[in-house]
């Protein structure tokens, strides 16, 4: 689960490096060279679908994601536990529900093609929503058997 965490978070900063690379390519290139390119919008697009589903499993796992924690801080013991738990299957059941739909989506959308990119099947384009949510749901797993990751105590282990 570690390299799976740390492919996630690479997979991710990777998109947005790559985003924050592209976007000014595209305004470079149609103000001050006067041709717009036609690719990196919906390049950009697709990158940021990547950093959003497959860092929202990393950042899940991290516990880093957003949450609102005002009234489950305030509880008891015991029922901060039953909203942790009760959060956690409303997360893994939104990843099924995605996972399920979203690898749907994929195989009915692999025939067509962006009009700026005809290359890129459609459902490539889509393939992050399934992946990130069946991560997800593998960090939902995870958290349930072992508890948040920043509690587990410290293995010391040889390099990954």
């Amino acid at each position: 689960m570690d390299r799976l965490y740390l492919a996630s978070v690479w997979v991710a900063g990777a998109a947005i490096f790559f985003m924050a690379l592209i976007i000014p390519w595209g305004v470079f290139a149609r103000y001050v060279l006067g041709t717009g390119a036609q690719w990196p919008e919906p390049i950009a697009i697709l990158l940021m679908i990547v950093f959003s589903f497959i860092g929202a499993a990393a950042a899940y796992r991290a516990n880093a994601h957003i949450g609102v924690t005002l009234l489950t801080e305030r509880l008891p013991q015991g029922l901060r536990q039953l909203a942790g738990l009760l959060a956690d299957l409303l997360v893994g059941s939104a990843s099924l529900f995605v996972a399920w739909y979203g690898a749907r989506l994929c195989i009915l959308t692999m025939g067509q093609t962006i009009s700026e990119l005809p290359w890129l099947p459609v459902g490539v384009t889509y393939a992050a929503l399934p992946l990130g949510s069946v991560v997800t749901l593998l960090f939902v797993l995870e958290r349930r058997i072992y508890g948040l990751q920043d509690a587990r105590p410290v293995v010391k282990q040889e390099a990954l």
